[in-house]
């Protein structure tokens, strides 16, 4: 059975081997400078957590509980574990908790994108039709467009204004230029 284990200091051992399969799997561009995620690990509604079965480390699930929504930063499996069911089993894990579940992917322009979609789509995602500019995570880069994508239904554009409102004041204000 999949779980969920939360890591809240940067000393845990199992910290280094979760940020390298961290900077594996997602592009510069999309990734937080570690000392911004060393630095948000104290933050009370950040979760960085650690997905494990039986069988060991299984990937991870970066999020944030909103409060009326959670939303998912990060997710990735570990490549000899994918093909399982883990990323299925990890957003129904997610959507568990009993409230929305909020996430970006690129749009799907190519057939890896489109893939991912679908991924999302099988797992009871919808992707919404607000316009999104996901703010940087690295000074020398500018936003970029994304898809937002919720379960278990569409955000309503009042939803989607305080979610982007969220990210751009809580989730990416460690990131913001000086």
């Amino acid at each position: 059975m999949l779980r969920i284990k939360r890591l809240r200091t940067v000393d845990d051992p199992a910290f280094a081997p979760a940020m390298a399969l961290y900077a594996a799997s997602f592009p510069k561009h999309e990734q937080r400078l570690e000392p911004s995620q060393r630095r948000i690990m104290a933050h009370e509604q950040y979760h960085f957590g650690i997905l494990h079965d039986e069988e060991g480390f299984a990937g991870l699930a970066l999020f944030w509980d909103a409060g009326a929504y959670l939303y998912v930063e990060h997710l990735c499996i570990s490549p000899a574990r994918r093909g399982q069911g883990l990323g299925t089993a990890a957003l129904d894990l997610l959507a568990g908790e009993g409230k929305p579940v909020i996430l970006e992917i690129d749009p799907p322009v190519d057939a890896v994108s489109r893939r991912r979609q679908t991924f999302y789509e099988r797992a009871g995602f919808a992707a919404n039709p607000h316009p999104h500019i996901h703010p940087p995570y690295r000074p020398e880069n500018s936003g970029h467009a994304l898809v937002v994508m919720s379960r278990p239904r569409l955000l309503t554009k009042d939803e989607y204004t305080a979610f982007a409102a969220y990210l751009a004041d809580v989730v990416m204000k460690d990131c913001q230029k000086p």
